[in-house]
């Protein structure tokens, strides 16, 4: 069985046929999937999945770019959120430096992703990490905060095999998408060949990131099969270990029991 760590099922792309892909999914070799909050409108979103389907789990949060949408308010409201029963994470939360590169807006990414930080801690909820040209700020940024024994995935990893070792040592999970499959991709493979297979999570983040065959078309949970197969490729290693690990990871990093 797979478990999606990380989708966005909430998203516009889904609305003409959510319910029957929902189901498609379920009743294939998908076992569990978090959805994740990227705003305060898909924050609440994510929640109402989950409260919905048994075996969809939320994250709340604010994605650096949307950064705008925080305040007092927005942030006793995710700390409401927090507390809802099948929440499992705090995320995506970080810094996105692709398409913000003005020196005070980098700023208010960080204060953010400090402020958001904090609340996990509060909350004692695992993190889920976006960094995007931001390798530096963001490792020093979690080397600065207090250390927690479940720390998180580092979603969707895009940097050095160095940089994976030391977030390895730190606790937490390497996200592993469709980006592995891609041609292109070869400090990934790199890093996925060095990371134990102990640190590292499957995640779609659809509806994007399709994998190599469908590379361009609409992500969902079941093309994570072909994560699994080029992760097991590179590793040297059958496609059923690659799923059953990763599986347990996913288990494990957002305090779930199998069977729930």
């Amino acid at each position: 069985m797979i478990f999606d760590t990380h989708a966005h099922y909430d998203d516009e792309q889904f609305d003409t046929d959510r319910e029957d892909l929902l189901r498609e999914i379920f009743s294939a070799n998908i076992d569990k999937i978090v959805n994740v909050g990227a705003d305060m409108e898909t924050s609440r979103a994510s929640v109402a999945l989950a409260n919905a389907h048994p075996e969809i789990y939320a994250a709340v949060g604010v994605h650096p770019s949307d950064i705008a949408c925080l305040n007092e308010e927005a942030y006793d409201e995710l700390r409401r959120l927090a507390a809802e029963e099948r929440v499992v994470a705090i995320g995506e939360i970080g810094l996105d430096y692709y398409w913000d590169k003005e020196p005070e807006v980098q700023s208010a990414q960080r204060d953010a992703f400090k402020r958001q930080l904090e609340l996990a801690r509060e909350v004692k909820l695992p993190i889920i990490i976006h960094s995007r040209e931001a390798a530096k700020d963001t490792m020093d940024i979690l080397t600065a905060e207090p250390h927690v024994d479940n720390p998180g995935i580092i979603h969707c990893y895009s940097y050095s095999v160095e940089q994976a070792r030391e977030y390895v040592k730190m606790g937490y999970y390497i996200g592993v998408g469709g980006v592995i499959t891609f041609k292109n991709a070869k400090t990934l493979r790199k890093v996925v060949e060095e990371v134990p297979l102990e640190r590292i999570v499957l995640e779609t983040d659809c509806p994007y990131l399709a994998p190599e065959p469908n590379r361009g078309k609409r992500n969902y949970s079941l093309y994570l099969k072909f994560v699994a197969e080029k992760i097991a490729e590179i590793k040297e290693i059958s496609v059923e270990k690659v799923e059953k690990m990763t599986y347990q990871n996913a288990l494990t990093v957002y305090g779930l029991q199998k069977g729930e």
